[in-house]
C-alpha cells in the first residue's frame, strides 16, 4: 500500500526517530549512530528471546541495522520508526527459524551443563522458586522465572508478549510487525497471559509459603 504524503508528514512531525531516519536517508552518519545507540540493545534482547542463541541473535541484530542502512534511500515514513524497525527484526527472526527448521538444527536436547535458552533459565527458576527451604523470591530471581516462562511460549505468543510488555507496542503496531490483525494479536496475548500465569503461579505460591514460614519462626 502506497504511503500518502499526509501520512509521511504526520509521522515525521510526531516521531523524533523518524526525523533521525530521514537524516540517515540524507547520509547523516551521526543520525545513524544515534539510532543504533537507541535501539541496538533492544533489538539484541528481542532477537535473543526469538532465536534462543546469543551468537545468532548478535548476527541478526547486525543484519537489522545493515538493512536499515541499505534501505535508507527508499525510506518513507509510513509508521513509527520503531514499528518499521521491529518489522525488519521480525522478518529476519522468522526467516532464521524457518532455515533452522529446514536444516534440522533445532536442538531439542541440549547437552548436560549447556547454558542455553529455556533449560538454563528453568534451572535458575527452580532454584529461585522457594523449593529451597525458606527461600524468598527476590526481584532478580522473579525476573529469571518470568524470562523462563516466556521462553516456554510458542514463537508467536512469545514475540507478541515481548513487543507488548517490554517494547510497549500497541495491538495495532504489533499487528503491523507480525502481519496479523489486531484481533489476532489480542487473542495471542490473551492465551499467552493464561499460559504465563499457569507457569509462574506455582513458583509464586511456593515463595509465599517460604516467606510465611520465615515470619512464623
Amino acid at each position: 500500500m502506497a504511503i500518502t504524503d499526509s501520512t509521511a508528514l504526520r509521522y515525521t512531525a510526531q516521531d523524533p526517530d523518524v526525523r533521525l531516519m530521514l537524516r540517515v536517508r540524507d547520509d547523516d552518519a551521526a543520525a545513524f549512530e544515534e539510532l543504533m545507540l537507541r535501539y541496538q540493545s533492544r533489538i539484541a534482547s528481542l532477537m535473543t528471546h526469538l532465536v534462543a542463541r546469543r551468537d545468532l541473535a548478535e548476527d541478526l541484530t547486525q543484519e537489522v541495522f545493515l538493512r536499515v542502512y541499505r534501505s535508507r534511500k527508499r525510506y518513507i515514513p509510513g509508521s513509527k520508526f520503531s514499528t518499521w524497525l521491529f518489522t525488519i527484526a521480525h522478518n529476519l527472526a522468522s526467516n532464521s527459524r524457518r532455515s533452522a527448521a529446514r536444516r534440522k538444527e533445532i536442538n531439542l536436547a541440549p547437552s548436560p551443563g549447556a547454558d542455553t535458552g529455556a533449560n538454563s533459565l528453568e534451572a535458575q527458576a527452580v532454584a529461585a522458586s522457594g523449593m529451597m527451604p525458606t527461600r524468598q523470591l527476590a526481584k532478580a530471581e522473579l525476573r529469571e522465572i518470568v524470562e523462563w516462562a516466556i521462553g516456554t511460549l510458542n514463537d508467536r505468543q512469545r514475540e507478541a508478549v515481548l513487543l507488548n510488555k517490554f517494547e510497549h507496542l500497541s495491538y495495532e503496531e504489533i499487528a503491523e510487525v507480525m502481519e496479523l490483525s489486531p484481533s489476532a494479536v489480542k487473542s495471542l496475548l490473551s492465551r499467552a497471559r493464561v499460559n504465563l500465569r499457569d507457569m509462574i503461579e506455582p513458583y509464586l505460591q511456593q515463595g509465599a509459603r517460604a516467606e510465611t514460614s520465615d515470619k512464623s519462626e
